[in-house]
């Protein structure tokens, strides 16, 4: 059976066919978690006209199971913990510190490689899209949400294309808007949703945000 996401440009342009209401505004900003939130953040930031940047979010695995997110790290110094999944496999909080200093160093490199010193722009009383290819746990949007809320914006729109029910439900209480089209149940994993889903590389992520260089920040 042929995967309903054909590939992330497909997925960004449909997400940007529910967001045509936000297209041309002044106070609108798309925010892309990197790395595969980035090609489809592109579809969406080209269709509403808006300028694209990143927000550097990396997710806390779970010691033996790095694939399960017990929690996640934002920039700006935001740290969400998954109390249910640290409850059940009895994870400390020396053991969570361990692998949030490590994931520390790859945001501070990330940062580096994507954003250079290209100043980090103004959110506040923006209206923001946040934006990644799909989410399983959302330990990394939640975070992505807690960031920019500190920043103070006027409205936080979370688009993806695929994520399981119970998170999407999660997430309705923490931002304005959920726009979600796929949100199948049993939901095993992102990739199984997609024709494509290819590793996307940190060449890939600064080629795209060079071509918006002109317009981020804005």
């Amino acid at each position: 059976m042929k995967p309903p996401v054909q590939n992330r440009q497909a997925a960004g342009r449909q997400l940007a066919g529910y967001l045509q209401r936000y297209r041309g505004r002044d106070d609108l900003i798309v925010l892309a978690l990197p790395r595969g939130g980035i090609p489809v953040a592109a579809e969406i930031a080209t269709a509403l006209e808006a300028p694209l940047d990143v927000l550097l979010v990396r997710k806390l695995g779970l010691p033996g199971h790095p694939e399960l997110a017990m929690g996640a790290i934002a920039s700006g110094g935001v740290q969400v913990v998954n109390e249910q999944v640290v409850r059940q496999a009895k994870i400390t909080h020396k053991d969570i510190e361990a692998v949030a200093a490590r994931e520390k160093e790859e945001l501070k490199r990330r940062e580096r490689t994507y954003r250079g010193d290209r100043p980090w722009p103004s959110l506040k009383e923006r209206t923001v899209i946040l934006v990644d290819d799909g989410l399983a746990t959302g330990a990394t949007m939640q975070a992505a949400i807690a960031a920019v809320k500190k920043q103070q914006p006027n409205r936080i729109i979370v688009a993806v294309p695929v994520a399981p029910p119970d998170t999407v439900n999660t997430l309705t209480s923490q931002a304005d808007e959920i726009v979600c089209p796929l949100q199948p149940q049993p939901f095993m994993a992102i990739g199984q949703w997609y024709g494509d889903f290819h590793q996307v590389s940190d060449s890939e992520v600064v080629s795209l945000l060079k071509n918006f260089g002109a317009k981020a920040g804005h």
